[in-house]
């Protein structure tokens, strides 16, 4: 057998988590060294996970062979002179600094992700940054053009993680700045100058913000490569990183053209991505994602690849008062928690550290029998199962099927055939599965419920049939949740449980509320 074949069987072997000739695991050599950095994004958003849980992700990922954990810890971090955009999930000092140091003596280097111009809606919430909106009611992103209040905060921000994050690198985000030019000012400028020199502008002052304090700037690519024109005035420290989670290269532009100009890529797919939600995670999307572009980003020459999982889209809901105060704001969409998709994980292991490009039914396969201990043909259930089409409901009505009752009788049978599978080993690993598949029958049945309501054939007095109908499901659905909560104990912390069975729930409870009332009027 070749050196190479050996590497290849080492390789499988950690992904499968399989103990080799009896004895204890170890990080193995990569067959592969195209990618200097092999790493994963956490997204801190919402479903914080508590210290302990960081630390046993952190071990995994160690044990997959990864040297950097990129964290977007938003409202979690323990800023010192913002102590207003820390949330109720934040750690303290002490518990950000051992997860950094715990990661290093582990070979994981810890890169902090700070959003500088959109997704800064836990900024801008607070009176005290109101001045950086670029719109008093969409608080999204702030004004580019508020250049002094802005490099006050951001000399702030980035001074401070700076000095606790040992990483030559920063990211600072950059995405999805749909708001470019929005404001007058910022109207002003796209019309003498263009959105890129807008963009890259505010980008280039936070560059030089990190640079300044001795680090890297790395950002998303999304922006910089539609609006393309005056990219070269950045720095060329900047590091760019393309995600891309299952669509055509170059779909947000041409990216061949910025390395030309001697700028970096890193590549980025994604575990977790629109439109999963709860109740639907579109596997085959995911595993086709690596498969695909995981060997195109080898060969354009990306240099490193960083495994994004979002627990939320990052679109709120607010709740406000007079002045454009919010008082409150709520995640739009939610996914389910990460604690769920070790094997899509263990999957981009193996595809970062193979030439070939991944077989996801192979890999689901090997994984079934070597980390569940089922036979090869229960192993092909498993990714029949993982295989099912997901298919939205949207306005009501599905996006392919006649009715949700035909989903629902279609991925009845997906359930059954999960749940006939026997597991020997990882046995909690496995109840995620059967926990989302329960969660989506749970989510049609409501859909049903809603979707004859909403009928133009519904009278009140079919009212007390759905709340029938509604009562079985709110028993049902406290089943679940005590699932959930069992299943992410010591995940996540247990307000964070709790808010999300409550979010889950609540559809339900609306609808109920409107159905009781509706019942007694004539």
């Amino acid at each position: 057998m070749s050196n190479k074949k050996i590497f290849k069987l080492f390789i499988v072997v950690l992904a499968m988590n399989i103990p080799f000739l009896g004895g204890a695991q170890a990080p193995l050599p990569s067959i592969s060294e195209d990618f200097k950095r092999k790493g994963f994004h956490v997204d801190l958003r919402i479903q914080v996970m508590t210290p302990q849980a960081l630390r046993n992700f952190a071990d995994e990922l160690a044990e997959f062979g990864m040297n950097t954990l990129v964290v977007e810890w938003e409202g979690t971090y323990p800023f010192k002179e913002h102590p207003v955009i820390s949330n109720e999930f934040s750690y303290s000092r002490e518990e950000v600094i051992d997860f950094i140091s715990y990661c290093e003596s582990l070979g994981i280097e810890i890169i902090p992700l700070q959003q500088s111009l959109g997704h800064v809606e836990y900024i801008l919430r607070n009176p005290r940054y109101s001045v950086l909106k670029e719109d008093r009611k969409d608080i999204s992103q702030l004004c580019p053009m508020e250049t002094v209040e802005a490099r006050k905060l951001y000399t702030d921000l980035f001074s401070d993680m700076a000095e606790v994050h040992n990483s030559d690198y920063i990211h600072i985000g950059g995405d999805e700045t749909y708001l470019l030019g929005h404001c007058e000012k910022c109207s002003k400028k796209v019309a003498e100058q263009g959105k890129s020199k807008l963009f890259v502008d505010h980008m280039k002052m936070i560059t030089e913000i990190v640079i300044d304090l001795g680090k890297k700037p790395v950002m998303w690519a999304d922006i910089i490569l539609k609006y393309p024109e005056a990219a070269g005035e950045l720095p060329e420290e900047t590091i760019f990183v393309d995600w891309n989670y299952g669509w055509k290269v170059n779909h947000f532009g041409d990216v061949s053209a910025l390395q030309k100009e001697g700028f970096t890529f890193w590549g980025a797919p994604s575990i977790r991505s629109h439109p999963d939600n709860w109740y639907m995670t579109n596997w085959t999307t995911h595993f086709r994602n690596q498969k695909d572009f995981v060997p195109y980003a080898r060969e354009a020459g990306y240099e490193g690849m960083i495994m994004t999982s979002w627990s939320t889209s990052g679109v709120y809901g607010f709740t406000w008062d007079v002045g454009d105060h919010v008082i409150d704001m709520e995640q739009i969409r939610n996914t389910y928690p990460m604690a769920g998709f070790r094997i899509l994980i263990a999957a981009f292991a193996q595809a970062l550290d193979q030439e070939e490009p991944l077989d996801p039914e192979a890999f689901v396969v090997n994984y079934a029998q070597h980390r569940f201990g089922l036979t090869k043909e229960e192993g092909k259930k498993l990714w029949q199962f993982l295989s099912v089409r997901p298919e939205l409901i949207q306005n009501g009505k599905p996006a392919r099927s006649e009715s949700i009752s035909e989903i629902r009788n279609s991925y009845g049978e997906a359930r059954e055939m999960l749940y006939k599978l026997k597991p020997k080993t990882n046995l909690e690993e496995f109840a995620h599965f059967k926990l989302m598949a329960d969660l989506r029958m749970h989510y049609l049945k409501f859909k049903e419920v809603e979707a004859e309501y909403n009928s133009k054939d519904y009278e009140r007095e079919d009212s007390q049939e759905l709340l029938t109908k509604l009562d079985e499901i709110f028993e049902e659905a406290g089943e679940l949740n005590e699932r959930f909560a069992e299943l992410h104990q010591d995940f996540l912390y247990d307000a964070e449980i709790k808010d999300q069975n409550e979010i889950r729930i609540q559809p339900v409870e609306v609808l109920y509320s409107r159905l009781s009332k509706l019942k007694g009027v004539k």
